[in-house]
């Protein structure tokens, strides 16, 4: 997959993410609870899952995947799950584009960082630029989350 193709496909990701997050909002207006939303979500993301697991490899492909799991494996979901409950949440109290401006912010500075970890990174004077657009966006997402608050 090219570059273009991968970016396309990003695009597509974050318009989807929005449009989960507004619908994931409605479900918790009829619902007694935020858990209740989570829960339908990740039934669903599990059951298609699975199902194309099946599909693919058969059962032999989820005792394979049963095999492969270790118990920090479970961090991946729960990080998951708490991303998608503070989303919900940031478009209730917030609107779309604070939560949205606050979660792409703090991804960028996080993303930075671990870049920084891996082994060969280039030293932080040689990441002016990208740190300069960092601080650009968090200035930016301060304007915005301001302005919905």
């Amino acid at each position: 997959m090219g570059a273009v193709a991968t970016v396309a496909l990003l695009a597509a990701a974050g318009i989807c993410l929005v449009l989960q997050n507004l619908l994931m909002v409605r479900i918790t207006l009829s619902a007694p609870t935020v858990l209740v939303a989570l829960v339908a979500n990740s039934a669903v993301g599990l059951t298609l899952l699975l199902s194309l697991l099946l599909l693919r490899t058969g059962p032999g492909g989820v005792a394979e995947a049963a095999s492969a799991l270790r118990p920090w494996a479970l961090l991946p979901g729960l990080l998951g799950s708490f991303f998608v409950f503070a989303g919900i949440l940031g478009y209730q109290r917030l609107g779309a584009a604070p939560t949205i401006a606050v979660l792409v912010a703090s991804q960028l500075v996080a993303g930075l960082a671990a870049d920084q970890l891996k082994p060969g990174a280039p030293a932080l004077s040689a990441q002016a630029l990208p740190i300069l657009g960092a601080v650009l966006l968090v200035l930016g997402a301060v304007l915005v989350a301001r302005r919905g608050g």
